[in-house]
């Protein structure tokens, strides 16, 4: 008898990764080969690391973060399970975000967790968190500064994330109500981060499979009262907007949310694709930005490249919103001689002898 259908959703849903991360560290050990074609001639042999040919390559190391809750869990169980069968080794990481009493305690109590499953290795990093962007934005930021330092200490091919279809939905939602466009509507990216480091295989999975999943194994679960905390906007949503939406246009809703963000996904990365390809031409000889062409351009495209122009110039890309450059959009398409506008990160928008400059104020 085979395992439990939710179990065995999980598992499937992390060997799929799991398979994916051997296939991309497959492609970049080729790509780092001295034996590459692309390989410098005249680079001296002791600039590129390299092992003895009788040494097998070490095996690639997954981590998966987890806070102790269903969703990461189920996720850790299951990474426990499929990696050693594909010849990975197996880690985890716990973040304390010290916002609560007695957190060290419970990040211990998952580091205990996670070794009990057979993770290694298993760490517990505590955090500062700040007060950038409100609570939620500001716990995100150090979660995932912390990930990518531990990442970078393990030399880790991957981080798998447990955020669930149920997540994706409410992220949708977010977006939304934001009006930031379609990359909001985009969701979570199964994929992202600095060369795919982050990967989520929930992404297609309900909430209540992954909580099943540890139900049928007696793994214990730890339920953050911040989820349940009217205070924080995602659990007002979750416990009172995407359960109205579901009695006034019934049962789907979820599901419906989930397919939006892959379709926005797809249209928004094309998109981008085509601001990128037209960037160069909107530039004069001097790199700076000409008015004329730029109008010349779908809006979609156009704002795609003023969005980019002013991250690069130090806008905080999680506080550019939509309404920042559709007023930076005004100086391309409703000139009348208006002002400079000022973006966030100090910087300041302004056109100047038809050319449309971005830089800090």
């Amino acid at each position: 008898m085979g395992p439990h259908p939710a179990v065995a959703a999980i598992r499937l849903a992390v060997r799929r990764v799991l398979h994916d991360v051997l296939t991309d560290v497959a492609a970049q050990r080729e790509l780092d080969s001295p034996h590459a074609p692309h390989a410098d001639a005249h680079a001296s042999p002791t600039s590129r690391p390299t092992l003895p040919a009788h040494e097998p390559l070490p095996s690639p190391l997954v981590l998966v973060a987890c806070s102790g809750g269903a969703d990461s869990m189920a996720l850790a169980s299951a990474l426990a399970f499929e990696a050693p069968k594909l010849g990975i080794r197996a880690g985890a990481v716990t973040v304390d975000h010290g916002l609560q009493a007695g957190s060290d305690l419970r990040a211990a109590e998952v580091v205990a967790r996670m070794t009990a499953l057979g993770l290694d290795p298993v760490e517990s990093l505590a955090v500062s968190v700040g007060r950038g962007g409100g609570p939620e934005a500001a716990a995100r930021d150090a979660r995932y500064a912390a990930l990518d330092a531990v990442a970078d200490r393990h030399g880790a091919a991957a981080v798998l994330l447990g955020h669930t279809r149920d997540d994706q939905a409410e992220t949708v939602l977010l977006g939304l109500a934001r009006g930031s466009g379609i990359r909001s509507l985009s969701g979570m990216a199964a994929v992202s981060g600095r060369r795919g480091r982050y990967r989520r295989p929930f992404l297609h999975i309900d909430r209540q499979t992954a909580r099943k999943a540890c139900m049928v194994q007696s793994l214990p679960v730890w339920d953050d009262p911040h989820n349940a905390d009217p205070a924080y906007t995602r659990s007002r949503l979750r416990h009172e907007g995407l359960p109205a939406l579901e009695k006034a246009l019934g049962k789907g809703v979820v599901e419906a949310l989930a397919r939006t963000a892959q379709l926005s996904r797809d249209d928004a990365d094309a998109l981008d694709a085509w601001a990128a390809q037209a960037e160069t031409s909107v530039r004069d000889a001097n790199g700076r930005l000409e008015c004329a062409k730029l109008y010349a351009l779908p809006p979609a495209v156009r704002r795609r490249i003023v969005r980019r122009a002013a991250i690069d110039a130090g806008a905080p890309a999680g506080a550019l919103f939509a309404r920042h450059i559709e007023e930076v959009d005004r100086l391309i398409t409703g000139w009348r001689g208006q002002g400079a506008i000022n973006l966030p990160g100090k910087v300041v928008a302004q056109r100047q002898g038809g050319r449309l400059v971005i830089r800090q104020g």
